[in-house]
């Protein structure tokens, strides 16, 4: 996936910082079909100023602190991944602790795939079919072209197909 930065030179004109492939992106190997690729990060409030490193990494937090911005696409594997009898659950456990420890610290044990994250998040179905799930079993099917506003609430994303469905995520970090 390529990432474009354009922001300002030091006389205050535009100019393209960057131009390559997004450089954090994960394929899990314990859940295939499972993928997540950060295309930017600002753990807190943003400034004008390009960051002097690389903003994102594949292991860092996903959510970020109040003020800040997150910017992530997540494939879904379909949930017949983790019903096939194959599948290794302490393995993929711990992939998903390495990759995105901020959400696997977030979530409910109780309920696979349940979390809660103190942030503001708006999302669009890029491809696929996800059903949204909240508290006490409620859920929704989104489609391509669908948008998601969560407002820090409990849920869990599940995809009842049998191919991957793609959702881009704006995380803000929220008070409160």
């Amino acid at each position: 996936m390529r990432r474009v930065v354009a922001g300002n030179d030091a006389r205050g004109k535009s100019i393209f910082l960057s131009d390559s492939t997004v450089p954090n992106s994960h394929d899990f190997e314990f859940m295939p079909g499972q993928a997540q690729t950060r295309v930017w990060f600002t753990a807190g409030p943003p400034a004008t100023t390009p960051p002097g490193a690389e903003p994102t990494s594949d292991t860092g937090p996903v959510v970020p602190g109040p003020g800040g911005a997150s910017f992530v696409i997540v494939r879904y594997a379909p949930d017949s991944v983790v019903t096939d009898p194959r599948f290794d659950a302490g393995r993929a456990n711990a992939e998903f602790a390495t990759y995105a420890p901020d959400i696997v610290g977030a979530s409910d044990p109780a309920e696979p795939g349940m979390h809660r994250t103190p942030s503001v998040d708006y999302g669009v179905v890029l491809d696929g079919e996800i059903w949204l799930e909240l508290d006490d079993g409620a859920q929704t099917r989104l489609t391509r072209g669908d948008t998601i506003v969560q407002i820090a609430g409990r849920h869990a994303w599940r995809n009842r197909t049998d191919r991957p469905a793609t959702v881009a995520f704006v995380l803000t970090g929220a008070t409160g």
